[in-house]
């Protein structure tokens, strides 16, 4: 198994990039998907975020209202640590359980939006970044998910920066291109990542150390 941790700055492209690796035989584990599965109604992790935030970051029906909890924490780090805390554990937790279930000779993607910032690097085999301008971010922030430009200039504030990303990453994957370009880069990147899965554990260790 090669497991591969997959990120990049919010708005950066990277849910294109792991579609297009599952398309080419990835193994997606999404920790974004499985943060909302953690705090569905009903869970001890959304009486938990309840219990720190209050009720009032409740949907009429019960369930997260997310917009209204990230309005809060973006631009608060304290509360946004208090946020980590409670969820990141229980997404770990879930994914290690999905990483276990996989075949023994899968290429096995972690898709992390905050990989960087939790120095997480050390717990995949590589790290794959998506990169991204800071004007095609906040562009595709505003105009595809209809956010306020002071909204998404505070959400990719509480991320690493582009530079921190960079340093951490065996392989970047440049996303101000187009739609065919990057299909062909990504291409490229699973013909390496079938390489790798397929070398011994010695010679792994040796490419990672270059």
């Amino acid at each position: 198994m090669l497991k591969v941790g997959l990120t990049g700055g919010i708005g950066a492209g990277k849910s294109e990039v792991s579609r297009l690796l599952v398309e080419c035989g990835a193994v997606l584990i999404d920790a974004d998907r499985i943060a909302r599965e953690v705090v569905a109604p009903g869970t001890p992790g959304l009486a938990a975020v309840v219990e720190a935030f209050g009720e009032e970051i409740l949907a009429e029906d019960g369930s997260l209202d997310r917009p209204r909890l990230g309005s809060i924490v973006f631009a608060d780090a304290a509360k946004l640590a208090t946020l980590n805390s409670i969820v990141h554990p229980l997404v770990g937790e879930r994914s290690r359980a999905l990483e276990e279930a996989a075949a023994e000779d899968a290429v096995v993607v972690h898709d992390v939006p905050l990989l960087t910032e939790n120095g997480l690097a050390p717990l995949y085999d590589l790290v794959i970044v998506v990169d991204a301008s800071t004007d095609t971010q906040l562009d595709r922030l505003v105009r595809l998910r209809g956010m306020t430009e002071e909204d998404a200039r505070a959400r990719m504030a509480a991320q690493a920066g582009r530079e921190q990303r960079r340093a951490i990453a065996d392989i970047v994957i440049d996303n101000d291109v187009p739609l065919a370009e990057l299909e062909q880069r990504v291409r490229e990147v699973w013909s390496e990542l079938v390489r790798r899965s397929k070398a011994p554990r010695a010679e792994q260790r040796q490419q990672q150390a270059e």
